[in-house]
């Protein structure tokens, strides 16, 4: 059965950094890009950043940018999100989801989550001010 684990959430203190790890095990028919979302508590979840499998094109949320990367090893297929500089309103659980074909002509990145397929159970990261 094919799912997307996360990994590497945790309490982190203010100005702090963590890596999150999503691995896509199993049998994925094809992934055309892999994003990661979050949810905070009693919020909507928030588009964070977005990788194409492919080429490795990436765009991130602007709340985010200059903060945050995500990067992939399809060797591994693994997608990351490297966290620095965190703050105590980046405590949320942290969501990775997989789309697995190109649905918009035109479009490259897509933000919303029900534009993807398949999602993990997610990792909570808490970070103390």
């Amino acid at each position: 059965q094919a799912q997307l684990v996360e990994s590497g959430g945790g309490l982190v203190q203010a100005g702090g950094s963590l890596k999150l790890s999503c691995v896509a095990s199993g049998h994925f028919t094809s992934t055309y890009a892999m994003a990661w979302f979050r949810q905070a508590p009693g919020k909507e979840r928030e588009f964070l950043a977005t990788i194409i499998w492919a080429d490795g094109g990436t765009y991130l949320a602007d709340s985010v940018k200059g903060r945050f990367t995500i990067s992939r090893d399809n060797a591994k297929n693994t997608v990351y999100l490297q966290m620095n500089s965190l703050k105590h309103e980046d405590t949320a659980v942290y969501y990775c989801a997989i789309k697995r074909s190109r649905t918009h002509i035109g479009v490259n990145y897509y933000v919303y989550d029900y534009e993807y397929d398949n999602w993990g159970q997610g990792t909570r990261v808490t970070v103390s001010s």
